[in-house]
């Protein structure tokens, strides 16, 4: 069992299954959203369930995913396919200790100039 929150705790969920290893994403909507890279794990949407989620709030950045944040104090949480019974979930908002170490970094063609990776984690272009 994990559990996790936003910033301010006005969304807040237990997830009751497994979780995979964190992608880094450096995809221009992540860094947008995020401010930087964002680090997801996945689940599957049916082992998430919420305990606060007054200011949950959905955002559609592209035709095929929506993004969950909370719109009370702006933190980024969760992106959704549509067609997926998957959700991703921002490896930041959980509690620790999560068990978890990140696997791989994706969408590193699009990352930004600003920054190099430079651990030996794979890295995916797309």
């Amino acid at each position: 069992m994990h559990t996790g929150s936003c910033l301010c705790g006005k969304v807040a969920f237990t997830i009751d299954g497994d979780l995979t290893p964190p992608n880094a994403c450096h995809c221009g909507q992540c860094r947008r959203q995020s401010g930087h890279l964002w680090a997801s794990t996945v689940t599957h949407q049916d082992d998430l369930a919420f305990t606060a989620s007054d200011t949950l709030g959905w955002y559609r950045a592209s035709d095929i995913a929506r993004r969950g944040f909370c719109s009370a104090c702006g933190s980024f949480l969760f992106w959704q396919h549509n067609e997926e019974d998957t959700i991703a979930i921002s490896v930041g908002s959980l509690d620790e200790p999560t068990g978890l170490k990140l696997a791989q970094h994706i969408f590193v063609a699009d990352k930004g100039d600003y920054y190099d990776i430079t651990d030996d984690l794979p890295q995916r272009a797309q």
